[in-house]
């Protein structure tokens, strides 16, 4: 069925607002820091697919398990090291692999395992913790309490949602573009998690978001505080892009004193009719990038690292609607001036049956977590003892893995 806009206003009510898996942005949070570099988190939420992203072309058993999403050079994608290529979602983004400030770490996960919810999911990645209930807050809020000097920056409330990666007692500010379907937060979660094992419904609320994404605005909100801010960041942003705006918002303030932004991209969940729906959510994030990249100016951007993390991968295998389903080992993305890219690390643990989590998901062989603490220590100056210990309870960070210039 073809939706319009008037058939979404009239549905509205019975579809709800998926929070795990709407193409809708979620809040940026921005903290202000002592320290001179920059660190920008994107949560990319309903699990993005690694193995179609950073597509492991190299290994024999890839393409008998994606008939229709096989990807590789053969299949119009880049090449990146002989055995890794890159989906041509992200064509916009070699450039900054060229340049050395693009990489990617494959085969990570949270130690979440089995459910795969992606409620359960996201709180454990934003938690940063082995399981529920092990610290309070996020692991971004725990890392403004550790380091001293970190103060609140003035910013804007426009959004509802919740992004528990910035809760705690360390002060942050919050702000959020508008959106055309407006739910309350409590709302959205109940919605989101009745329809969350019903694949063929997420897809169709996916579409019908997809309709209101086209028209968030950044003047849809209400009680604006700076308005020469928000002029700024819709004039760096092209219009109608959410995403965009969000990120050319970010850019503007961690120009000034802000250090770290955090925000949110959805539209992941892509159970069916994955080659298009992946396709629009990659351009999206590649335009966020880019706008980053832009609206940051050489100086700062040179300054800056950016992590994209999701709450889990999808199968290995396509499944029978052209799609995949929910998973355990996924991919991160890492950019900025300050990385040392042009590389995929992690260990490659295999898509033989036999190497398979559960046999049906690609085997995780880190924990997405070291990563990020290795990035915050070398960001921020954090001391190893407090990540482990403080910002990611009971993490071991291993090896320093020179993400870092």
């Amino acid at each position: 069925m073809t939706l319009t806009r008037r058939s979404l206003l009239t549905r509205s009510a019975a579809l709800g607002c998926s929070l795990a898996a709407s193409p809708l942005l979620t809040p940026v949070t921005l903290a202000a820091a002592p320290w001179d570099t920059r660190l920008v988190v994107i949560i990319l939420r309903g699990g993005m697919d690694a193995l179609d992203v950073v597509q492991p072309y190299g290994d024999p058993d890839y393409p008998g398990l994606r008939q229709s999403l096989s990807g590789g050079p053969d299949a119009g994608s880049a090449d990146l090291d002989g055995f890794y290529a890159l989906h041509p979602g992200l064509a916009p983004l070699l450039p900054l692999w060229r340049a050395g400030q693009l990489g990617f770490v494959q085969a990570v996960s949270t130690p979440y395992r089995d459910r795969r919810s992606h409620f359960d999911g996201q709180d454990l990645l934003e938690a940063g913790t082995a399981g529920p209930g092990q610290a309070e807050g996020g692991w971004l809020n725990r890392l403004l309490q550790l380091v001293p000097g970190a103060e609140a920056r003035t910013a804007f409330a426009i959004g509802q949602e919740r992004m528990l990666l910035m809760e705690g007692g360390a002060p942050v500010s919050q702000w959020a573009p508008g959106a055309g379907l407006v739910m309350s937060p409590q709302a959205e979660r109940l919605a989101g998690l009745l329809m969350e094992e019903d694949p063929l419904f997420h897809a169709a609320l996916n579409e019908a978001l997809e309709l209101t994404r086209q028209d968030l605005s950044l003047g849809a909100g209400g009680g604006v505080s700076d308005a020469e801010d928000m002029m700024m960041s819709m004039m760096e942003a092209p219009k109608g892009k959410a995403h965009a705006e969000v990120a050319a918002y970010a850019a503007q303030q961690l120009r000034g004193g802000s250090r770290i932004a955090a925000f949110s991209l959805n539209g992941w969940d892509t159970h069916q009719r994955q080659a298009n729906g992946l396709k629009n959510a990659l351009g999206r994030l590649s335009e966020t990038l880019l706008t980053l990249q832009s609206g940051l100016g050489p100086e700062a951007w040179g300054k800056t690292a950016v992590a994209a993390v999701t709450e889990f991968g999808r199968t290995v295998r396509e499944n029978g609607t052209g799609g995949t389903d929910h998973g355990t080992g996924g991919a991160m993305l890492l950019a900025g001036g300050a990385i040392r890219g042009g590389r995929v690390l992690g260990r490659w643990p295999g898509l033989a049956e036999a190497d398979l989590y559960d046999r049906r998901d690609l085997m995780p062989t880190a924990d997405v977590r070291s990563p990020l603490a290795w990035l915050l220590h070398g960001l921020t100056g954090a001391g190893r003892s407090g990540l482990e210990g403080d910002v990611f309870p009971g993490l071991d960070m291993g090896s320093d893995p020179g993400l870092l210039l």
